[in-house]
Protein backbone atom coordinates (compact mmCIF):
# COMPACT_ATOMS: atom_id res chain seq x y z
CA UNK A 1 0.00 0.00 0.00
CA UNK A 2 1.78 2.94 -0.90
CA UNK A 3 1.31 6.40 0.38
CA UNK A 4 -2.16 8.39 0.42
CA UNK A 5 -2.56 11.64 -1.69
CA UNK A 6 -3.97 14.85 0.11
CA UNK A 7 -7.32 14.62 -1.47
CA UNK A 8 -7.19 11.59 -0.26
CA UNK A 9 -7.03 12.00 3.30
CA UNK A 10 -8.82 15.20 3.20
CA UNK A 11 -11.75 12.44 2.37
CA UNK A 12 -10.78 10.36 4.73
CA UNK A 13 -11.27 13.54 7.56
CA UNK A 14 -14.28 14.81 6.32
CA UNK A 15 -16.15 11.12 6.11
CA UNK A 16 -15.00 10.42 9.95
CA UNK A 17 -16.16 13.21 10.56
CA UNK A 18 -19.29 12.32 9.12
CA UNK A 19 -19.46 8.93 10.62
CA UNK A 20 -19.28 10.48 13.54
CA UNK A 21 -22.08 13.13 13.38
CA UNK A 22 -24.45 9.93 11.77
CA UNK A 23 -23.27 7.77 15.10
CA UNK A 24 -24.48 10.95 17.43
CA UNK A 25 -27.96 10.76 15.54
CA UNK A 26 -30.59 8.52 17.14
CA UNK A 27 -30.20 4.99 16.26
CA UNK A 28 -32.56 2.11 16.01
CA UNK A 29 -32.71 0.10 19.29
CA UNK A 30 -32.75 -3.20 20.08
CA UNK A 31 -33.46 -3.66 23.49
CA UNK A 32 -30.95 -2.25 25.46
CA UNK A 33 -27.77 -3.47 24.03
CA UNK A 34 -28.33 -3.38 20.20
CA UNK A 35 -28.19 0.07 18.25
CA UNK A 36 -28.27 -0.02 14.90
CA UNK A 37 -27.16 3.13 12.25
CA UNK A 38 -25.58 3.54 8.81
CA UNK A 39 -23.03 5.51 10.09
CA UNK A 40 -20.46 3.37 8.58
CA UNK A 41 -21.63 4.35 5.05
CA UNK A 42 -18.95 7.57 4.97
CA UNK A 43 -16.28 5.58 5.98
CA UNK A 44 -17.12 2.32 3.46
CA UNK A 45 -17.51 5.07 0.89
CA UNK A 46 -13.63 5.87 1.58
CA UNK A 47 -12.71 2.74 1.50
CA UNK A 48 -14.55 1.86 -2.01
CA UNK A 49 -12.54 5.12 -3.03
CA UNK A 50 -9.49 4.87 -2.06
CA UNK A 51 -8.68 1.37 -0.55
CA UNK A 52 -8.09 -0.25 2.44
CA UNK A 53 -5.42 2.16 3.69
CA UNK A 54 -7.81 5.04 2.80
CA UNK A 55 -10.76 3.07 4.61
CA UNK A 56 -8.75 1.63 8.10
CA UNK A 57 -7.54 5.38 8.07
CA UNK A 58 -11.04 6.84 8.40
CA UNK A 59 -12.11 4.23 10.22
CA UNK A 60 -9.29 4.47 12.75
CA UNK A 61 -10.14 8.23 13.11
CA UNK A 62 -14.04 7.89 13.42
CA UNK A 63 -13.28 5.52 16.70
CA UNK A 64 -10.38 7.91 17.73
CA UNK A 65 -13.20 10.67 17.84
CA UNK A 66 -15.52 8.42 19.36
CA UNK A 67 -13.30 8.47 22.42
CA UNK A 68 -12.33 12.16 22.04
CA UNK A 69 -15.87 13.43 22.40
CA UNK A 70 -16.99 10.43 25.06
CA UNK A 71 -19.17 8.85 22.88
CA UNK A 72 -16.99 6.13 23.78
CA UNK A 73 -18.20 3.15 25.96
CA UNK A 74 -14.75 1.60 27.42
CA UNK A 75 -15.01 -1.22 30.20
CA UNK A 76 -11.27 -1.39 30.06
CA UNK A 77 -7.85 0.28 28.00
CA UNK A 78 -7.32 -3.05 26.50
CA UNK A 79 -11.53 -3.36 25.24
CA UNK A 80 -11.93 0.43 24.71
CA UNK A 81 -8.41 -0.24 22.11
CA UNK A 82 -9.97 -3.83 20.30
CA UNK A 83 -13.90 -1.95 19.92
CA UNK A 84 -12.50 1.50 19.06
CA UNK A 85 -9.39 1.47 17.13
CA UNK A 86 -8.85 -2.17 15.96
CA UNK A 87 -12.62 -3.18 15.25
CA UNK A 88 -13.42 0.73 13.53
CA UNK A 89 -10.07 0.55 11.34
CA UNK A 90 -11.35 -2.69 10.03
CA UNK A 91 -14.02 -1.16 8.45
CA UNK A 92 -11.39 -0.20 6.04
CA UNK A 93 -11.35 -4.35 4.84
CA UNK A 94 -13.96 -2.82 2.58
CA UNK A 95 -11.46 -1.24 -0.30
CA UNK A 96 -10.64 -5.14 -0.72
CA UNK A 97 -13.22 -4.46 -3.35
CA UNK A 98 -12.39 -1.16 -4.49
CA UNK A 99 -10.69 -1.89 -7.96
CA UNK A 100 -13.87 -4.26 -8.45
CA UNK A 101 -16.15 -1.56 -7.88
CA UNK A 102 -14.27 1.20 -9.70
CA UNK A 103 -13.89 -1.11 -12.66
CA UNK A 104 -17.74 -2.19 -13.01
CA UNK A 105 -18.24 1.69 -12.31
CA UNK A 106 -16.30 3.18 -15.26
CA UNK A 107 -17.78 0.26 -17.51
CA UNK A 108 -21.33 1.81 -16.66
CA UNK A 109 -22.02 -1.54 -15.20
CA UNK A 110 -24.51 -0.48 -12.39
CA UNK A 111 -25.85 -3.45 -11.42
CA UNK A 112 -22.02 -5.47 -11.33
CA UNK A 113 -21.12 -2.17 -9.04
CA UNK A 114 -23.94 -2.22 -6.91
CA UNK A 115 -23.36 -6.35 -5.95
CA UNK A 116 -19.51 -5.61 -5.18
CA UNK A 117 -20.33 -3.05 -3.14
CA UNK A 118 -22.48 -4.43 -1.10
CA UNK A 119 -20.17 -7.58 -1.22
CA UNK A 120 -17.63 -4.89 0.39
CA UNK A 121 -19.71 -3.79 2.92
CA UNK A 122 -20.37 -7.10 4.24
CA UNK A 123 -16.56 -7.86 4.66
CA UNK A 124 -15.97 -4.43 5.97
CA UNK A 125 -18.89 -5.07 8.71
CA UNK A 126 -18.14 -8.48 9.17
CA UNK A 127 -14.34 -7.62 9.66
CA UNK A 128 -15.83 -4.84 12.15
CA UNK A 129 -18.60 -6.65 14.98
CA UNK A 130 -15.78 -10.00 14.61
CA UNK A 131 -14.02 -7.52 17.11
CA UNK A 132 -16.87 -6.31 19.08
CA UNK A 133 -17.94 -10.04 19.35
CA UNK A 134 -14.78 -10.90 20.94
CA UNK A 135 -14.56 -8.10 23.23
CA UNK A 136 -18.12 -8.91 24.02
CA UNK A 137 -17.07 -12.30 25.02
CA UNK A 138 -14.48 -11.46 27.19
CA UNK A 139 -14.99 -7.87 28.53
CA UNK A 140 -18.72 -8.50 29.61
CA UNK A 141 -19.37 -11.64 31.11
CA UNK A 142 -21.16 -10.28 34.36
CA UNK A 143 -23.94 -8.72 31.20
CA UNK A 144 -23.26 -12.59 30.00
CA UNK A 145 -24.37 -13.75 33.29
CA UNK A 146 -27.17 -11.25 33.98
CA UNK A 147 -28.72 -12.24 31.03
CA UNK A 148 -28.67 -15.65 31.29
CA UNK A 149 -26.21 -16.68 28.97
CA UNK A 150 -22.69 -17.96 28.07
CA UNK A 151 -20.65 -15.19 27.74
CA UNK A 152 -19.49 -16.82 23.86
CA UNK A 153 -23.88 -17.37 23.29
CA UNK A 154 -24.55 -13.70 24.73
CA UNK A 155 -21.68 -11.84 22.67
CA UNK A 156 -22.91 -13.48 19.51
CA UNK A 157 -26.65 -12.88 19.81
CA UNK A 158 -26.15 -9.26 21.06
CA UNK A 159 -23.17 -8.03 18.22
CA UNK A 160 -24.26 -10.95 15.65
CA UNK A 161 -27.68 -8.88 15.35
CA UNK A 162 -26.20 -5.57 15.50
CA UNK A 163 -23.91 -6.72 11.97
CA UNK A 164 -26.96 -8.15 10.36
CA UNK A 165 -28.81 -5.00 10.50
CA UNK A 166 -26.43 -2.71 10.58
CA UNK A 167 -24.94 -4.14 7.51
CA UNK A 168 -28.09 -4.54 5.70
CA UNK A 169 -29.49 -0.68 6.65
CA UNK A 170 -25.77 0.17 5.14
CA UNK A 171 -26.12 -1.68 2.25
CA UNK A 172 -29.58 -0.16 1.08
CA UNK A 173 -28.32 2.95 1.75
CA UNK A 174 -25.09 2.97 0.05
CA UNK A 175 -27.40 1.03 -2.95
CA UNK A 176 -29.97 3.53 -3.20
CA UNK A 177 -26.40 6.37 -3.33
CA UNK A 178 -24.67 4.65 -5.99
CA UNK A 179 -27.76 4.28 -8.29
CA UNK A 180 -27.94 7.79 -8.31
CA UNK A 181 -24.49 8.89 -7.95
CA UNK A 182 -21.99 6.61 -9.38
CA UNK A 183 -19.83 9.12 -9.56
CA UNK A 184 -18.96 8.85 -6.13
CA UNK A 185 -16.89 5.93 -6.39
CA UNK A 186 -14.70 7.29 -9.34
CA UNK A 187 -14.80 11.08 -10.09
CA UNK A 188 -14.02 9.57 -13.74
CA UNK A 189 -16.70 9.41 -16.60
CA UNK A 190 -18.45 6.22 -17.19
CA UNK A 191 -18.16 4.42 -20.86
CA UNK A 192 -21.38 4.85 -21.09
CA UNK A 193 -21.80 8.75 -20.15
CA UNK A 194 -18.80 9.22 -22.55
CA UNK A 195 -20.30 6.96 -25.56
CA UNK A 196 -23.63 9.40 -24.80
CA UNK A 197 -21.25 12.41 -24.97
CA UNK A 198 -19.90 11.00 -28.11
CA UNK A 199 -23.17 10.56 -30.11
CA UNK A 200 -24.74 14.14 -28.56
Amino acid sequence: MGKMRLQTMIEVAICAAMSMVLDLLPSIKIGTSISISFAMVPVLLVALRGGVLAGMASGLLWGLLQIWTGDAWIATPLQGFIEYVIAFSCVGFAGLFSGTVKRSALKGQKKEMLVWAVAAIFVGGTARYFWHFIAGMVFFKAAAKKAGKAPFLFSLSVNGTAWFFSTLVCSIVMVLILSKAIQLVTSARTEAEQHARKIS
